[in-house]
């Protein structure tokens, strides 16, 4: 410890930093854990395009559409016919906003027509949509006649 007289009249002039490199060890440890628990969002199988990421941006508003035909704003359920009502609240209050469409792949393409019908209503001039990258296969090797 910093400054205990250890008998000879002198002071002891370094720091134990064993405990200290524990802790934060011990707490490395837990937000590793945890991090991945704390991915929020709704389980929705999206179409696989090769187009890029998303850009993140501070005004993001996600618009999923789930298997079954349930609508969400970000995590909060909305009905069909009250959604350009939502959104438009939203756009209001945060006029820079981009919204994204996440729709699963099983999603009937009516539903989903619906849906852009009620942004465009709403005001939505940009939408974007969401997808999962292509999975990209390795070709197959020849096999070669020896």
């Amino acid at each position: 410890m910093a400054g205990v007289n250890t008998g000879k009249n002198r002071f002891m002039g370094e720091i134990n930093v064993v405990p200290l490199v524990d802790v934060m060890l011990v707490l490395l440890i837990i937000f590793m854990v945890t991090a991945p628990m704390m991915v929020q969002g709704l389980d929705v199988k999206l179409p696989e395009t090769d187009s890029g990421a998303l850009k993140q941006s501070d005004e993001l508003l996600i618009l999923s559409v789930t298997r079954d035909g349930r609508i969400y704003l970000d995590e909060f359920q909305v009905p069909l016919e009250g959604l350009d009502a939502k959104l438009k609240n939203i756009l209001a209050r945060k006029p820079g906003t981009r919204v994204y469409l996440r729709a699963d792949r099983e999603v009937p393409y009516g539903v989903v027509v619906k849906v852009l019908a009620q942004t465009r209503k709403a005001g939505v001039e940009n939408l974007g949509m969401v997808t999962e990258p292509e999975k990209v296969t390795a070709p197959k090797k020849k096999k070669r006649k020896s």
